[in-house]
């Protein structure tokens, strides 16, 4: 049945075929032979992918594909607002915000969404300073004209309210200060995103108040870039089959380019200088107990750290451990990121945040249910939600509440202290008059 074909091949291979076919099933025979068809079809569509690839001329293809980084740098020239309810509307369709203002053009729109954000980050510093006519205060306290500078937002009375201050400690990533989650502000409201709430609530209530600035590290600038694409080829004297290699390398790093272009991911490089001694949120927060609110008047201090912000209160706590005991009366922790095994915590830390903490952690049972305690650290409940960006606006009362509780409780303390000291003051008075 076979017999024509495998002629045919031993006309075209020689004599060692022959004997090959001889010995092998004709269908064997059949699949080899497709096989080296199919491995030439697959060079040949190789050769034909790189010469195309030569001909692409990726600058020009990349003009027409993504529109240049040029965003507006109001929120007047995105044509958005935010209305009477705090929530972010295009002004013309009264629409919340579109991610994807751009099918397909995903880095595109994370680049648009990271300009709204910076443009958000401003605004929130304008309500601090007008709405909460809080000041800014600059990091380090002795810097020079010439180096990386951060910043927190106190109160009128932060510094000199004898009673009560408040510290809000965020968590990491882009957020600055004032803020909570950027994804809140644009996508629901000022309400759940931003500290602007916690803020005047304390305020109304006689607390002082400081805004922290943990993630404001550092100074970003640009480096001198040079163009990424390699250069052409030069004529040489290589051989042939050297240049092969070297164009097939050429041809990758075109592509391999070419799909880093496609990523949302940052190209630009840049060198980050970081402000001394707040390079990380850790320092930041230690710098500004340190600074500020170790020498503030306020007899109770009070602080919410939410998510990271947790970890770099327990570092304080690691760092000064007898100053915050004398001075902080109760913390709130919002789904905090903390560990105290991971961060070595002391058996008296761990005794103190039992008494001290309370931890209000995503989850779906309803708000202030008591949960099981993963460490043997502080008491976790209820955020009411599963959401862990809004566990610190679902808390809002909660948090209130337990802050209230321990100040009268340190009210009732001090009075029965007092009033030993008196009594006893007394008595040993009428003993000295005795005598």
């Amino acid at each position: 049945m076979f017999y024509g074909f495998t002629s045919v091949i031993t006309e075209r291979k020689g004599p060692m075929l022959f004997h090959f076919c001889a010995a092998t099933p004709p269908l064997f025979v059949l699949w080899i032979i497709m096989a080296q068809v199919a491995g030439q079809e697959d060079r040949e569509k190789t050769t034909a992918l790189k010469d195309l690839l030569s001909r692409i001329d990726l600058d020009e293809l990349m003009k027409k594909d993504e529109p240049p980084f040029a965003f507006p740098k109001t929120l007047e020239e995105f044509e958005y607002a935010f209305n009477e309810y705090g929530q972010l509307r295009h002004i013309k369709t009264g629409e919340p915000f579109v991610f994807n203002a751009r099918e397909d053009l995903h880095r595109w729109n994370q680049k648009r969404y990271e300009a709204l954000g910076e443009i958000i980050t401003q605004y929130v510093y304008e309500l601090l300073e007008k709405k909460c006519n809080m000041t800014k205060e600059t990091l380090p306290v002795d810097a020079t004209e010439d180096e990386p500078t951060g910043f927190i937002y106190l109160s009128p009375d932060a510094l000199s309210n004898p009673s009560k201050l408040l510290v809000l400690i965020q968590g990491s990533g882009v957020v600055r200060a004032g803020q909570w989650a950027r994804r809140l502000i644009i996508n629901q409201d000022l309400n759940s995103g931003t500290q602007i709430p916690f803020i005047e609530r304390a305020m109304q209530e006689g607390y002082g108040v400081m805004v922290l600035n943990p993630n404001e590290n550092y100074l970003e600038v640009e480096k001198s870039t040079k163009s990424p694409l390699p250069s052409p080829t030069e004529t040489s004297d290589e051989p042939a089959e050297k240049r092969e290699r070297k164009d097939d390398k050429e041809g990758k790093k075109k592509k391999e380019f070419y799909e880093k272009y496609r990523n949302p991911q940052r190209e630009t490089e840049t060198e980050r200088i970081p402000i001394r001694e707040n390079g990380s949120s850790e320092e930041h927060v230690l710098y500004v107990w340190d600074h500020f609110v170790s020498r503030a008047a306020a007899k109770n201090v009070f602080i919410m750290a939410h998510s990271y912000g947790g970890l770099s209160f327990v570092e304080l706590m690691n760092q000064r451990e007898s100053e915050v005991k004398n001075k902080v009366c109760a913390v709130a922790l919002t789904d905090s990121a903390h560990n105290i095994w991971l961060q070595e915590t002391t058996k008296s830390t761990q005794d103190w945040m039992q008494e001290h903490c309370r931890n209000w952690v995503s989850s779906p049972e309803p708000l202030d249910t008591t949960l099981e305690p993963m460490m043997p650290d502080c008491p976790r409940v209820s955020a009411g939600t599963e959401r862990h960006e809004l566990t610190s606006w679902m808390s809002f009362d909660s948090i209130f509440r337990f802050f209230s509780e321990f100040h009268a409780k340190e009210g009732e303390e001090a009075e029965e202290t007092s009033n030993s000291v008196t009594t006893r003051s007394g008595s040993h008075k009428n003993r000295h008059q005795d005598l």
